[in-house]
């Protein structure tokens, strides 16, 4: 799976509002997408490709990793639906079953809000480019 540019600013602004350096619970979840070691091995070992905790440092190595979590997670058969933004944000946060556990249910709040905040500035922007295209000269 290859996650867009849109899900990771989401969760990566959620996580550590895009800190690359973020270091969080007590030391256990690293990087901008505050990645545990749990999390990174199972990346590995479902992509054949080795990882070591410290590579969510480097945010190309951190997306690889939660591409390869997502593909092994985040799929039409093992959901029985094809995985929504809400679906991937909450694997991210609760791990494989996460989508469904009701512990994840305030952090999808948290990316809902980042997705708000998106297509309100979107249509800010719209707006300002329709004014600037129709009204100046």
């Amino acid at each position: 799976m290859n996650l867009t540019a849109y899900i990771f600013f989401i969760i990566a602004t959620v996580e550590s509002n895009s800190n690359p350096n973020a270091v969080g619970d007590n030391g256990a979840a690293l990087g901008m997408y505050q990645l545990h070691a749990a999390y990174v091995q199972d990346a590995s070992e479902h992509s054949g490709i080795y990882y070591e905790h410290k590579d969510a440092y480097d945010q190309q190595r951190a997306e690889d990793i939660i591409n390869s979590y997502m593909d092994r997670y985040a799929t039409t058969k093992r959901l029985g639906h094809p995985p929504t933004i809400q679906d991937i944000c909450r694997i991210h946060n609760g791990g494989p079953n996460g989508y469904k556990r009701s512990s994840t249910e305030a952090y999808w709040q948290k990316c809902k809000a980042v997705m708000d905040t998106i297509q309100l500035k979107e249509q800010a922007l719209k707006s300002v480019a329709d004014y600037n295209n129709n009204y100046i000269r």
